[in-house]
């Protein structure tokens, strides 16, 4: 009989800490404060928290012997999309953690980033991973972190050149995505909105995803690319945008890609 290799009692089972609600705590904890070592493992179970861990790194940028994880790929795609809509006043609602914000304030183009949140608890950790505590006056002054909830209007939202939904939509109770049409597009009325979402065709490639299972535990539904593509049209309809949809990460020619995304741009009106 082959002898079983025990695990460490050391070693942290393999997932367990990227759901935990401490996980700040425990890190901080287990890296004896230091911070660069820190905030790097934060940011790496950041990255599961808007996917299981069935969403395996990906090679598409990169190369193979350091893999992109897609969240790093999702990130890297919406902030590509800014740049081309250009603008000065950019908001990321649904921010969660902050990952996407820490990004959009090293670019010194934006002169406001507002980051939005429905969980108080997410914007905490969001002014933890930002340092607020620790900017200056000037550096202060182009942040405005708030909660907000993207299925309700909401007037601090006005006046937003782009707006970034990313991997926002797939959490909201599908009775409620009317409302957050009109909260966004209707109220808010960005100049543009980037929207990331899952791509439900792509999780049969996902091994460790369970058949007909959702990628995280507080999805309420993940769209075909068609269903997606219909959402979206409808949404132009509704509010006079225009959209584009674009694939993130390798895209299957039999499944398509894991993450889609779409470029709304609001219509001139005369």
């Amino acid at each position: 009989m082959t002898p079983t290799r025990s695990r460490s009692s050391s070693a942290p089972a393999k997932g367990w800490l990227a759901t935990h609600p401490d996980k700040e705590l425990i890190s901080r904890r287990y890296l004896a404060h230091r911070r660069n070592l820190t905030d790097t493992a934060l940011e790496r179970l950041t990255e599961s928290d808007g996917a299981l861990l069935a969403e395996e790194p990906m090679s598409e940028v990169g190369d193979d012997t350091q893999p992109v994880p897609l969240g790093q790929q999702r990130r890297a795609a919406v902030l590509e999309v800014l740049r081309q809509i250009g603008g000065h006043r950019v908001g990321d609602l649904g921010c969660g953690e902050g990952l996407l914000v820490a990004e959009l304030l090293k670019d010194g183009r934006y002169d406001q980033v507002v980051a939005t949140d429905v969980s108080t608890r997410a914007l905490g950790y969001a002014e933890k991973r930002l340092r607020v505590a620790e900017m200056s006056d000037r550096q202060r002054e182009r942040l405005r972190l708030f909660q907000s909830s993207v299925t309700y209007a909401d007037a601090r939202l006005a006046g937003l050149d782009a707006a970034v939904l990313m991997e926002v939509v797939e959490h909201v109770d599908p009775p409620r995505l009317p409302a957050l049409g009109q909260a966004v597009f209707g109220a808010a009325r960005p100049g543009a909105v980037v929207v990331t979402t899952p791509n439900s065709e792509y999780n049969v490639r996902f091994e460790k995803l369970d058949a007909g299972a959702f990628r995280h535990p507080d999805h309420r539904f993940e769209w075909t690319r068609q269903e997606f593509r219909d959402w979206a049209d409808g949404i132009c309809t509704a509010y006079g945008y225009v959209v584009e949809l674009r694939p993130v990460g390798p895209d299957d020619p039999e499944v398509g890609p894991p993450t889609q995304l779409a470029v709304f741009t609001r219509k001139e009106t005369s």
